[in-house]
């Protein structure tokens, strides 16, 4: 059963980052406590991995380049944190699996079905899924990215991602192999599009974080 946290199916969801962090982080440190469960680890290891994501906020603080780039750096170190204090005991792979099902999974089926209820509900669902893509890129990614739209009518909106806030504090960090965790992420909404259903269709090729130039987030009418 979903609660869709998020407000995705309201028909007019305005992102809240502040909100949104504050849910991703929760969920992320309830996973990460499950995972020490899981592997037989000293649950103070959470305690931990929380004062470290806590320092590297302060030294990456000179990052910020706006208000959106404030909550991204947060969300982004909490990967780097539980993966720096992972790896030691469970290997780099084991360790990237942990952070990634940590980030990835507490909501995954609250966006899915909260996405698919909202353009259920859409008079045209292609409209309404362009409308919070924009909506996201100024409200919840901000100047962090960089943004090209080579195509932006009423059949194709396509959206070039060339560059990534995330992937930046990744590779500030050296944790640039977490980059495809935070690209993972996306998956949860992306499920919830059905292209017979919605009427269109989203195409990504490649991202940042799997060796791309640019990460294509690609709105087609069908």
């Amino acid at each position: 059963m979903t609660t869709d946290q998020f407000g995705l199916s309201d028909g007019d969801y305005t992102p809240d980052p502040e909100k949104d962090l504050a849910l991703l982080i929760e969920g992320y440190y309830e996973q990460l406590a499950r995972t020490l469960h899981e592997h037989g680890l000293d649950p103070e290891l959470l305690t931990a991995i929380k004062r470290r994501h806590a320092e590297l906020e302060a030294a990456n603080a000179g990052l910020v380049v706006d208000e959106p780039a404030r909550h991204n750096l947060k969300l982004t170190l909490a990967l780097v944190a539980g993966y720096r204090s992972l790896r030691p005991e469970l290997g780099r792979d084991r360790a990237i699996a942990a952070v990634e099902a940590a980030f990835v999974e507490p909501f995954a089926e609250d966006m899915r079905a909260g996405t698919r209820a909202m353009l259920d509900a859409a008079p045209d669902p292609f409209s309404a899924m362009v409308e919070m893509a924009k909506s996201r890129e100024e409200l919840a990614f901000g100047k962090g990215f960089t943004f090209r739209r080579p195509v932006d009518d009423d059949q194709r909106y396509l959206l070039d991602v060339h560059r990534c806030f995330y992937h930046d504090v990744l590779v500030a960090n050296s944790a640039a192999e977490l980059t495809p965790s935070m690209c993972a992420f996306d998956q949860t909404w992306i499920d919830g599009i059905d292209p017979e259903r919605h009427g269109f269709r989203f195409d990504r090729a490649t991202t940042i974080g799997l060796g791309g130039t640019h990460c294509p987030f690609h709105f087609t009418r069908e």
